[in-house]
């Protein structure tokens, strides 16, 4: 399970854009009960011989639980830094104004606490309190009390930039080196403020760009309008649209012992090394071996019919083992080459020892390395495992899938085995659709982060899914894509498995 999300805690919005009157700011204004943020930037609609054209800004704020990320990180449930990406995902509001075109939006770390409040007009500005446009909190304004930075205070670094070239695009960007501080401790969590950049706010931090009346003064000439983007708050009816920092990263266990190959000079090294994986289940859990902890194991490989037999046989490495090493709680892995003999093996089996005990024997039947004269025909049929008619948002359930190709002709033998081997799909993605409306609740994760890429083992193509990501009440379908090598480019498999989400 490579993904995980986590929604905001508090978001608002604050402004100093004015009311209907146009004679009115609305900087003492609350709106963190509104089911929608803003981001504009009004130029012109009142003038002052003081201060030029008025400027009216309205930005942002969002803060995140990072407690909770902390926790599922110590239980385990997050990799270590450097091992996941988190992703700042907002989701855009249809609106009946203007949308800005060809923009982007500056994304900054928050120095300083702020309160949600409870205001929920973002028309007339009725509701007074905080935070708004000149304080941060009940007493408390934004920046040093000498200077007060208007329209909060933030860090200048690290900035992040989402660009919208059209204007209803959501809003999607990887913001980890925040994240990671915030978890650290190095950077206090205050959350985000998502605002125009200053060179279209025409916005300066000196004495000179603002006035304690929150105005900002426009001091670069004609300035053009940004009105208005939205984006759907944490207290959006819509499920999948509330303000998200999505964790992502490469959960697959890529386990080869039903696609084990003998080497082979025509494959460069890393196609040639097989990876195994053994999971010491103890009483249906797994758990740690004694004896190793999470230090070393080493591994051996014996000829035999149904049990290991003879001598160990002699690996890649010159030697008759391998060192492996531990992955998780109760599981451990090896990597390693074997050159077939002039009559190749059709089994093997693999022993798995830390000093004279012995933890685990495997079974594997070693193919040698398929080779074609012209592009392969990729032509698969899917068929779901043990697929349920509905699972509870409560529950992290593992979806299995058995693959063959479409054109499969079983003999009697493989008919009447209780296990027919199944294919493996080494690249393999999904997505899971909302069906009433095909909305892709978790869409496919092909890019950098393979989050929604399939694992593998001796039963086959697997993902495991916290099923708390889905919205209860609806039904869902599973889409599978098989990457083909021969043509450098995604397959959408025709078949569709659908179940229920329940509470």
């Amino acid at each position: 399970m490579g993904i995980r999300r986590y929604i905001a805690s508090q978001d608002t919005i604050i402004t100093n854009g004015y009311d209907y009157t146009l004679t009115t700011r609305g900087t003492g204004s609350n709106m963190g009960y509104a089911d929608s943020l803003e981001v504009y930037s009004i130029s012109g609609q009142t003038s002052s011989s003081a201060k030029g054209k008025s400027q009216e800004l309205a930005r942002t704020l969002v803060q995140f639980p990072i407690a909770t990320l902390s926790s599922d990180r110590t239980a385990g449930s997050l990799p270590a830094s450097g091992n996941v990406s988190f992703f700042l995902r907002l989701f855009n509001v249809e609106t009946a104004f203007t949308l800005p075109q060809d923009f982007s939006l500056n994304i900054h770390a928050v120095s300083q606490s702020w309160s949600e409040g409870t205001g929920l007009d973002m028309e007339e500005y009725s509701d007074i309190g905080t935070a708004n446009w000149m304080k941060r909190s009940a007493g408390n304004i934004w920046g040093p009390a000498a200077s007060p930075d208007i329209g909060g205070h933030y860090n200048s670094l690290p900035v992040y930039s989402a660009s919208f070239a059209k204007g209803p695009e959501d809003l999607e960007i990887d913001i980890s080196p925040t994240v990671e501080r915030w978890m650290s401790g190095t950077l206090a969590n205050n959350g985000l403020i998502i605002k125009l950049p200053d060179t279209l706010e025409a916005y300066y931090s000196s004495s000179t760009g603002n006035d304690t009346s929150g105005a900002i003064q426009n001091t670069v000439g004609s300035i053009d309008t940004y009105y208005t983007k939205r984006f759907s708050a944490r207290s959006s009816q819509y499920f999948f649209k509330r303000p998200t920092i999505e964790a992502r990263w490469d959960s697959r266990t890529m386990d080869n012992r039903e696609n084990f190959y003998y080497s082979s000079s025509n494959a460069p090294a890393i196609d040639n090394r097989n990876r195994l994986y053994y999971y010491n289940y103890v009483k249906g859990r797994l758990v740690n071996i004694p004896a190793v902890g999470t230090g070393s194991i080493f591994v051996s490989l014996y000829s035999g019919s149904t049990a290991p037999t003879g001598s160990k046989l002699l690996l890649h490495n010159g030697k008759t083992h391998v060192t492996g090493g531990y992955v998780s709680r109760g599981v451990y892995s090896a990597s390693l080459c074997i050159t077939a003999s002039t009559t190749p093996l059709q089994a093997m089996f693999d022993v798995w020892y830390s000093g004279t005990t012995q933890y685990f024997t495997g079974s594997l039947y070693p193919e040698l390395m398929p080779r074609y004269g012209v592009a392969p025909t990729f032509n698969k049929a899917t068929s779901a495992v043990y697929l349920k008619k509905s699972y509870s948002r409560k529950d992290t359930s593992r979806f299995r899938f058995f693959v063959r190709d479409k054109n499969w002709s079983p003999t009697v033998y493989t008919v009447s085995t209780a296990k027919n081997p199944t294919d493996i799909i080494t690249s393999a993605s999904y997505t899971i659709k909302r069906v009433t409306d095909t909305f892709a609740a978790v869409p496919y994760g092909t890019g950098s982060t393979y989050h929604t890429f399939l694992s593998y083992d001796g039963d086959g193509n697997y993902f495991d899914l916290d099923m708390s990501l889905l919205e209860a009440g609806y039904m869902y379908k599973i889409k599978l894509s098989y990457y083909n090598d021969s043509i450098g480019g995604w397959i959408e498999q025709p078949e569709e498995f659908k179940f229920r989400v329940t509470e």
